[in-house]
């Protein structure tokens, strides 16, 4: 392309970037207005104002470091936030579409290049896998409309590795036939085995390195910046064993994924940087290197510019729908894939520019190839736009429709978090974060007791809270402080719980203080027979987004509870954001229940269950949790209907076998109305509504005290049978 001589009306670094964010912050409220996608305004803005345009600013060395930064981010958002659970059952599907995707562009390209363009059959080849690949350009507009969980979205962006993956063996082998002049198998072998090798050492060492550094550090500023740090790494390691530095970036992002949970802190900065400056700062690169003076002065370059838009297009939207009617998708999915996937930018620019370099390409094709940018990226906008509108409010009406159906079964969660202990805070607070349905908008109320009114008093209430209320916002999520005078802790939690019609209490498991104190603490005992709401109690000591396993410990007829449901799906949320291993040890009977509620509340998890009959094998279970498992307990209030006299040994238990371990013990709300529950397996429907009834409990009583003395019974046989025998 011709380089302009005149110097760019603005050279001022201060100047420069005032320009930049102002095309970031205008360019999508005044296209917004014109119904036009705002990714296409920050191309056409790179186009006004760059050196081919008005010439006010130039495409110097920041364009190129954050407009390469943009593209890595990119790649780097769409490998966290894509569902790995959803991603595993869409995975043939995603691998079937990004044959598609590549294949007929290859054969359709390579026809069309030679026959029409005139261009031999290596130039042919190399432009038709430019055709093949694809940028996820739009992916912004799917992630501001909140639907890249959609299997649709995954499908598209594990058709979009294989395609990278082969447009870059494609250019080894024709550079390696331009430069050599034949075809060596060593060059893509090298390239092959580079590439196992890579995907080996990133899968085994970045899991144990973020595992480390997040247990050792809990600053977000830290681990932002290691994350980041890993990205780039993992991007500059790629192209230095030949691949694509944008691949480098998303294999990352997927071996991250499980470590940034969507509704953390973390994932809301890193998604924060990315899209307010890194992304916006490329596609106003991308337009500042197209020269419009020259591609309308030629007609070889509009007709080659045509002919590829055309090609490419075309293409893309045949892939899509031989996909659509080949796993029976709906004409929105087509347009989905087909938007996502028609889009032009990174693995082109790169291809046309090493071949105009070595002399495969034509300064024709270079510029045709830039127009083709534009036409595809601004096509894939609008596509991906309307498409994205329509899939949102299916979703929605989807999610009215199931709240309906389930409304007067449950009620949406208020939960409360008891601040107290500076270090253990931001934990409870994400914990009650990551507890939370998607569509839950109600606040955290994050509470403060305290028995006087001194300053000393008053700055320890203020300090905490303030701690709690920086974590949620952090997360972007609404949280309201309570600082509350109450005769003692447990008066101030449970009038508060009243006041503010709370359904969760969280707390933090507190730190025996002296040897007659007891494993749950005077404070919590208090609180569990003066309220029936649910109470999770917490002990932590690791962070949530690095646990492997949650082991759930439920007892038999917990399912009879009134709040089965409310903790069931807690944990489900639980295990979701994080991406881990959930296992439910419970009675035969239970699990059908649990399977039931899972099912129902429409938590897409990796779940196990095992059978669980007897609390005697719970010490058993002390060797099988390891330090990096989150235990559950989940426990009962005296009276009440799964309530075994066995659970008075428990907290004995956790105390000496358990020390170690992360713990969560829930108490379910009950004694109260109860949802009625759906069996997985089994159309039974319970209802069971209030507290059992005196007579109940006494017939109870006696009938655990005859199955005791059996147990005793056959105990003592046994003993005296294996001393005859010995």
């Amino acid at each position: 392309m011709d380089q302009l001589a005149t110097q760019p009306l603005i050279t001022n670094p201060v100047y420069i970037f005032f320009v930049v964010l102002s095309i970031i912050l205008l360019a999508p409220l005044c296209l917004n207005r014109l119904k036009i996608p705002h990714i296409i305004g920050l191309i056409v803005a790179g186009v006004v104002v760059g050196p081919y345009g008005f010439q006010i600013l130039d495409r110097d060395s920041s364009f190129e470091i954050f407009g390469q930064v943009g593209i890595l981010y990119l790649m780097f958002l769409a490998g966290i936030e894509i569902d790995m659970y959803h991603l595993k059952k869409n995975l043939g599907r995603g691998l079937a579409f990004g044959l598609y995707t590549f294949f007929i562009p290859m054969i359709v390209g390579t026809f069309a290049s030679i026959y029409l363009l005139k261009m031999d059959v290596l130039s042919s080849v190399l432009l038709a896998s430019m055709y093949a690949s694809h940028t996820l350009i739009a992916y912004p507009i799917v992630a501001r409309f909140g639907i890249t969980k959609n299997k649709t979205i995954l499908i598209t962006i594990t058709g979009t590795i294989i395609t990278v993956l082969g447009a870059l063996i494609v250019l080894a082998v024709v550079i390696g036939i331009h430069t050599d002049g034949e075809f060596k198998s060593y060059t893509l072998f090298k390239l092959l085995g580079g590439l196992a090798l890579y995907l080996l050492a990133i899968v085994y060492a970045y899991p144990r390195i973020t595992t480390w550094f997040f247990k050792k550090y809990n600053d977000n500023v830290m681990q932002f910046v290691f994350i980041i740090a890993l990205v780039f790494l993992a991007s500059t390691v790629s192209q230095i064993v030949g691949i694509e530095p944008v691949l480098g970036a998303f294999f990352a992002g997927l071996v991250l994924n499980r470590y940034i949970p969507n509704a953390s802190p973390l994932m809301n900065r890193i998604e924060f940087v990315g899209n307010a400056i890194f992304i916006p700062y490329f596609l106003i690169g991308v337009g500042m290197l197209i020269n419009m003076r020259v591609v309308i002065s030629s007609w070889d370059t509009i007709y080659v510019a045509i002919n590829m838009s055309v090609v490419a297009t075309l293409c893309k939207w045949i892939a899509a729908w031989i996909t659509q009617k080949t796993y029976k998708l709906t004409s929105l999915d087509r347009n989905m894939m087909f938007g996502l996937s028609n889009a032009q930018a990174a693995a082109t620019l790169a291809a046309v520019m090493i071949g105009y370099k070595v002399g495969i390409f034509d300064e024709a094709i270079l510029n045709g190839t830039i127009l083709m940018i534009l036409v595809t990226c601004a096509i894939s906008s609008i596509v991906t736009e309307n498409a994205a509108a329509k899939m949102k409010l299916e979703m929605i009406n989807d999610k009215e429709e199931s709240e309906k159906a389930k409304s007067g079964m449950r009620k949406r969660a208020r939960i409360l978090i008891t601040v107290s202990n500076p270090l253990t805070i931001s934990g409870l607070v994400n914990i009650a974060i990551l507890a939370r349905s998607e569509g839950n908008k109600n606040p955290l109320f994050g509470l403060h007791v305290r028995n006087d009114n001194t300053e000393a008093s008053l700055a320890r209430a203020r300090n905490a809270l303030n701690i709690a209320e920086s974590t949620a916002a952090s997360a972007d999520v609404k949280f309201e402080s309570i600082d509350r005078f109450d005769i003692n802790t447990t008066t101030g939690i449970v009038n508060t719980t009243l006041e503010r019609n709370i359904t969760d209490v969280i707390i933090g498991l507190h730190q025996k203080s002296m040897i007659v104190d007891s494993f749950l603490g005077s404070k919590i005992e208090q609180l569990l027979s003066q309220m029936n709401r649910m109470v999770i109690i917490s002990r932590c000591f690791i962070p949530l987004n690095t646990i492997t396993r949650i082991v759930v410990i439920v007892p038999e007829k917990a399912e009879f509870e009134t709040g089965f449901r409310d903790w069931v799906a807690r944990l489900g949320n639980i295990t979701r954001q994080v991406g881990c291993r959930i296992i439910f040890c419970a009675h035969r009977n239970t699990t059908p229940f649990i399977r039931g509620v899972i099912h129902e509340e429409r938590i897409e998890i990796r779940n196990e269950y095992r059978e669980f009959d007897d609390w005697n094998d719970f010490v058993l279970l002390a060797n099988k949790v390891l330090d990096d498992d989150l235990l559950v307990v989940i426990s009962a209030r005296r009276t009440s209907i799964s309530f075994q006299s066995e659970m008075d040994n428990m907290p004995g238990f956790l105390s000496r076998y358990f020390a170690h371990n992360n713990l969560m013990i829930i108490y379910p709300e009950q004694f109260g109305e109860s949802p009625q529950l759906m069996s997985f397996s089994d159309p039974m429907i319970s209802d069971l509504n209030i507290a059992p009834s005196n007579m109940w409990l006494k017939v109870r009583a006696w009938y655990k005290w005859l199955i005791i003395q059996k147990k005793k019974i056959t105990h003592r046989n046994r003993n005296q049978k294996h001393k005859l025998d010995l």
